[in-house]
């Protein structure tokens, strides 16, 4: 049986290890139901109930998926960057 957890508006968030479901309903749930405005401070209360409602390894294990895909949205911007230097031709050629 999966668990799972309760934002504080009630919608239930199945912990499945899908981090992208988790920051789809937080995007729903906060940015859009906000309508976009003061969305730090609520995003930040909300991410804090959310964490305080999982167990450690249910922690570390969604910690570890933020972690890498974070490590690849680096890695993409960065070979981005690269590939914009390597295009831009030089203005003393």
């Amino acid at each position: 049986m999966m668990r799972s957890i309760r934002m504080q508006g009630g919608r239930e968030i199945e912990l499945d290890g899908d981090l992208l479901a988790i920051l789809e309903a937080l995007y729903r749930e906060v940015s859009v139901r906000s309508e976009f405005r003061n969305t730090y401070e609520a995003m930040t209360r909300e991410i804090s109930h959310l964490v305080d409602e999982m167990d450690a390894g249910e922690r570390r294990s969604y910690l570890i998926e933020s972690l890498f895909l974070n490590v690849v949205r680096y890695e993409n911007e960065r070979l981005a960057a690269f590939l914009k230097m390597v295009e831009t031709p030089d203005p003393e050629d």
